[in-house]
């Protein structure tokens, strides 16, 4: 059918030897990358254009995928980043006042390999035992036997180790501009992978944003003057961007306001001198449950990472950057989710405040951040 886009059978073969077959969907062709899942009910569109799951076949937990189309307003970025799609059931016919065309029509004319009519739930659960592992689609002249796509998959690299954000940042400085009538501060936003909803937030609360290059020197920093430093969500192994570390170093000495978001954050983490490692299968979907250890709230919130930071919760840790304790905690199992500086201004938290496609829970901590403008080393 056309508006899926794709036609005839595909396969789906896991690095572990586990075959998946279905139809096609998306476009023609094979692809490969990490497989992961997606928990959320809502928020595919922003999922598929979020830079964070650049190189990553994305598994959608939910049974029916596409009901509401694609439309013009709701992307994260430039264009769609999953390196591969799976679905169970894709919406024959969209059904929505914004839709603007069909899902598979879009990642077919996006050159998205996918896969339909399989048992996602099967796949997740594979997953969470096995661990997220390398996977391979295939579909249409690209079909072969399930053992030679199994071998080109076992030959992809593995995230673990992988340098991606040269892939997704700016090619160069574009500025977002405050909301109107807001007292005006001016943040500049390392784009490490950055999410349009992120620079939204910190406009809508005064601030103009300058989105610039990962790799930014800080000397290119001061020259802006900002009130504060934001460092973005990104893809990859934190453990490979070491010149997003030295930046968030000189800016900590400076004590310039640094607020990190989930590749930000787990930067500031080892900026401070704190490791990452990789989780089993890693956090994504729109219904992670955080407590906040400071006012013992907890949130319901969106997430999209594969690594995370070790440091000791309930200790109060000294660093090269003064005294750190770890604000957030994930309660589905006991994950680091936040940092917060106690001698400089900065933060930073693993999950995603600006929350597309929702829950709104976590919006509060851009008006934390926007409280430390202009507190620290830049314009003051």
């Amino acid at each position: 059918m056309k508006t899926l886009g794709g036609y005839g059978s595909a396969l789906l073969v896991l690095e572990d030897g586990r075959i998946f077959p279905g139809r096609s969907f998306g476009a023609v062709g094979q692809t490969f990358g990490e497989g992961v899942f997606f928990t959320g009910m809502t928020g595919y569109q922003e999922a598929l254009t979020d830079p964070s799951y650049h190189r990553q076949v994305v598994v959608m937990t939910a049974p029916h995928v596409g009901n509401t189309g694609i439309n013009d307003e709701d992307s994260e970025s430039r264009r769609i980043w999953v390196a591969g799609y799976v679905v169970r059931e894709p919406a024959r016919i969209p059904s929505n006042w914004r839709s603007r065309r069909g899902l598979g029509e879009e990642l077919a004319r996006s050159g998205v390999v996918g896969i339909a009519g399989v048992d996602t739930r099967a796949i997740t659960r594979h997953l969470r035992e096995r661990g997220a592992m390398r996977v391979g689609i295939a579909s249409g002249a690209a079909l072969t036997g399930p053992g030679a796509l199994i071998e080109r998959v076992r030959a992809q690299p593995p995230m673990a180790g992988a340098d991606l954000t040269a892939e997704v940042t700016t090619a160069e400085t574009r500025t977002v501009p405050a909301a109107p009538r807001t007292r005006e501060f001016l943040v500049a936003a390392v784009d490490l992978g950055i999410k349009t909803s992120i620079t939204r937030e910190l406009a809508e609360r005064g601030a103009a944003v300058r989105v610039v290059p990962a790799t930014v020197t800080i000397d290119e920093i001061l020259e802006l003057a900002p009130d504060g430093v934001f460092l973005s969500n990104g893809p990859g192994d934190p453990a490979t961007a070491e010149h997003a570390v030295t930046l968030t170093r000189a800016l900590l000495d400076r004590r310039i306001p640094v607020f990190g978001i989930c590749f930000g954050h787990q930067i500031l983490a080892r900026a401070l001198g704190f490791r990452t490692y990789k989780l089993a299968y890693g956090h994504r979907g729109v219904n992670q449950p955080v407590l906040d250890r400071a006012s013992g709230r907890v949130e319901v919130t969106a997430h999209n990472h594969g690594f995370a930071v070790a440091a000791p919760v309930g200790e109060i840790v000294p660093t090269p950057f003064g005294r750190v304790e770890v604000s957030h905690v994930c309660l589905n199992d006991d994950v680091v989710e936040g940092l917060r500086c106690l001698d400089v201004p900065a933060f930073g938290v693993q999950y995603h405040p600006e929350a597309a496609a929702g829950p709104h829970d976590a919006a509060h901590l851009f008006d934390r951040f926007v409280s430390l403008l202009g507190t620290g080393g830049g314009r003051a």
